[in-house]
């Protein structure tokens, strides 16, 4: 006699490619069933014989898409309905407690297919798959659909659709999925906005630029970028002139990692760091020998490190390949004041330290700087938590027994917020200092923006005593 399991998984199961490829995994055995996407994670009922479905358990769980996390699963037994096929069904709603998983570099995939003269997403520099590409940054909304996302403007082409729809590709719902045909594109504004360059003409004539000297502040995945060439002393400096940052490190984007390996001593896990999904910057000691981009990180006589990162997004492949060699890739803002991601607002306040402006037009939803390790005694440490791995909890081993909803404001210096829910605690993207009003306006929009992703009612604050803030006001609001 047929049985029914009906499963409840919670994790990262959004955005990984989990439907797929349970899809896969139901329709090879010979189950029957459904699979689809909730505000708390994933739904699975499968139906078939016993012996079956036991092995669809073990072989979901054991061999799981390589990004998810699997949390929490419930699982019921029952007696068959009846069903007589396997699809995915259309999300569902109710209290929202899926985890949103950050953004993350490009697979090698993908980087093929910007690679391939041959191939239709040949330059195209957004190229993504359910493996990589923007997540934290476009979603405005639970459950993890287009329609809940800052892609929810382009249209899919024909083709796209036609990947997007089938559950053997690896685009499948891959939400940000798009190519020039109908995705986001690329254009080069003078200070004025003035439009220069479209497309691939607009990242070619951003490298020109770079070679002669000048500064670009370029529109990436979580917001700006202000780029020089970094073998280039008088363009580093005129950027620490006009950004009045005379001392403080820049980081450096290499095109790959054995210009890295020229310049810097880097371990087995440095290297496996910089080129996993997260991508962050490493700090990595410099060879003595050599003074690769000595202005870019300050004072090279007392600071024998480089924050040094690989290319994370299809542009910044296409770019730093066509360069081949490093660039400075620091914040795009002004001193004090949070990162620009908007187009306008970065032709406003960054035209006096920007020569030009490669822009594209797919919003940023929220901002998100570049993450920062180091690794000491052979263990890996998180300096700056942001992109790669920013919104991702932290389970706590024990429940602390309580289902009310707790904020943790931060500090003052280098601020982060956190809630908690349960034995789960969420921790933002790194904010910055609260020393200025636009700063600590990014402060307050980032606690609103956690409560409306996660509808949070929030019972209790903790915050420091010298932050300026009332507690009260926010819990009323």
């Amino acid at each position: 006699m047929k049985q029914s399991l009906y499963l409840e998984i919670e994790g990262v199961v959004q955005g990984v490619g989990f439907r797929p490829f349970t899809y896969q995994l139901a329709t090879t055995l010979g189950l029957t069933g459904w699979v689809n996407n909730s505000s708390q994670g994933v739904l699975i009922r499968v139906e078939g014989d016993r012996p079956v479905l036991d092995f669809f358990l073990s072989r979901l769980l054991q061999e799981k898409p390589a990004l998810a996390q699997i949390h929490r699963i419930q699982l019921s037994w029952g007696d068959s309905i009846g069903l007589d096929q396997f699809q995915i069904k259309p999300s569902t709603g109710g209290d929202k407690t899926a985890l949103i998983l950050p953004d993350l570099a490009t697979c090698s995939e993908c980087l093929q297919d910007i690679l391939d003269p041959h191939n239709h997403r040949y330059h195209y520099p957004f190229t993504n798959c359910t493996n990589c590409g923007s997540r934290f940054t476009i979603i405005e909304h639970l459950p993890y659909d287009r329609p809940n996302t800052s892609m929810k403007q382009f249209e899919m082409c024909d083709r796209c659709l036609t990947e997007y729809q089938d559950p053997l590709n690896r685009r499948f719902h891959a939400q940000p999925n798009a190519c020039s045909e109908c995705g986001p594109h690329l254009s080069l504004w003078d200070k004025t906005g003035k439009i220069l360059a479209f497309h691939h003409d607009a990242l070619l004539a951003t490298a020109a630029a770079i070679r002669q000297g000048k500064i670009v502040a370029i529109k990436g995945l979580g917001g700006f970028h202000l780029v020089v060439d970094a073998r280039n002393s008088t363009a580093i400096q005129t950027l620490r002139d006009r950004k009045h940052r005379p001392h403080k490190p820049f980081a450096l984007m290499y095109p790959n990692l054995e210009q890295v390996k020229v310049d810097c001593q880097v371990s087995a896990l440095e290297a496996k760091l910089l080129l996993s999904p997260q991508a962050p910057i490493i700090l990595l000691e410099r060879k003595l020998k050599r003074k690769p981009a000595d202005q870019a990180w300050g004072e090279q006589d007392t600071i024998p490190y480089l924050g040094v990162m690989l290319p994370y997004t299809p542009l910044h492949h296409l770019l730093t390949r066509e360069l081949n060699f490093p660039i400075v890739a620091t914040s795009g803002n002004l001193s004090g004041e949070p990162l620009c991601i908007d187009n306008q607002e970065a032709i406003h306040k960054l035209n006096k330290i920007a020569d030009l402006f490669l822009v594209h037009n797919r919003s940023i939803v929220r901002p998100i700087d570049d993450s920062i390790l180091r690794v000491v005694g052979g263990q890996a440490q998180i300096i700056r938590r942001a992109r790669g791995y920013a919104p991702l909890p932290i389970k706590l081993k024990n429940n602390l027994g309580s289902q009310e909803h707790i904020l943790a404001v931060g500090g003052q210096l280098k601020n982060a917020i956190a809630f908690l829910k349960s034995n789960q605690l969420f921790l933002s993207q790194y904010i910055g200092d609260l020393e200025t009003v636009a700063t600590f306006k990014r402060f307050q929009q980032t606690v609103e923006d956690f409560q409306e992703l996660y509808e949070l009612k929030l019972a209790k604050i903790i915050c420091d005593r010298t932050l300026i803030i009332n507690p009260q006001t926010m819990l009323n609001n």
